[in-house]
């Protein structure tokens, strides 16, 4: 029978701001998508063009995003190694061209409860797709 170990407790820590930013970013919530990343937190596109320095920054870009009326993220695998959360999404969304849908592979660096670095790689956007 499995027992919860320190590493267990620490997946389980370094799980719950991701999973609760996910759920925040799918309300379209700023206030509660923020909660979860750090003042000094980064956002990049994978692997390492910054797109964001800091909390301001990453309210600001997610401001615009929320706006889109079918904003929201499909997460379809999560793995967690050490402080480290990596989710499989496919987000839909509002694009320049048009409402569509794109592969998204989302990396979390968890440190002290809020998200501290984060990596995304997006594949090709599709046009049309119905969720």
């Amino acid at each position: 029978m499995p027992t919860e170990t320190a590493n267990t407790t620490l997946t389980t820590d370094t799980v719950f701001p991701v999973q609760k930013q996910l759920e925040a970013y799918n309300a379209h919530d700023i206030d509660a998508f923020m909660e979860w990343w750090a003042d000094d937190a980064q956002y990049y596109e994978f692997p390492s063009r910054l797109l964001a320095n800091g909390a301001a920054e990453i309210r600001e870009r997610h401001a615009v995003r929320f706006r889109e009326p079918n904003l929201f993220g499909w997460l379809s695998n999560r793995l967690s190694v050490g402080n480290l959360v990596v989710d499989q999404e496919t987000v839909t969304r509002t694009f320049p061209e048009g409402p569509g849908e794109v592969d998204v592979i989302a990396i979390y660096e968890v440190e002290n409860g809020k998200i501290a670095k984060a990596w995304f790689k997006l594949g090709t956007p599709r046009f049309g797709a119905d969720r």
